[in-house]
């Protein structure tokens, strides 16, 4: 029994480590954290409220879908009642080279599961393209 018992904590601790280095190369991926970190700053600028300077910084397909008022109107009805972020965590990262609707490009697919001070058990998603430039830029959000 002493043996078994060696073996499976061998293979548990062999298994872990794997999973911890499979999890560190993900998070160095360099397109994985370079939408991650375009998301992270777009959503300073929801979080502040300000909805001119979040229009601006984001995609151009974001933009054409709703002019600077309309984005500021939808900010402000569903966004400011869920209060304060009390905390943001990357659920999942993902790229896909279409959507339905859109013209194929480099998009990718963020997802948070985010606190707030109103609402416990968010989710937000964050839509990036890569434009032309180069630079990831936000062309959608959901919060649910």
């Amino acid at each position: 029994m002493h043996c078994f018992c060696a073996r499976a904590r061998s293979a548990l601790a062999a298994f872990c480590l794997a999973w911890l280095a499979s999890g560190t190369a993900v998070a160095q991926d360099p397109n994985a954290s370079a939408a991650q970190a375009a998301a992270h700053d777009w959503l300073a600028l929801v979080e502040r409220g300000d909805a001119q300077a979040s229009w601006s910084a984001a995609g151009q397909k974001f933009q054409a879908a709703m002019p600077a008022s309309g984005w500021a109107d939808q900010l402000e009805k569903i966004r400011t009642p869920l209060g304060a972020v009390k905390s943001r965590t990357i659920l999942k990262t993902s790229f896909q080279k279409s959507f339905p609707g859109v013209p194929d490009g480099e998009y990718s697919l963020i997802i948070y599961t985010t606190r707030y001070a109103n609402k416990a058990d968010g989710r937000e998603t964050v839509t990036l393209e890569r434009e032309p430039d180069g630079a990831w830029r936000v062309v959608g959000y959901f919060i649910r």
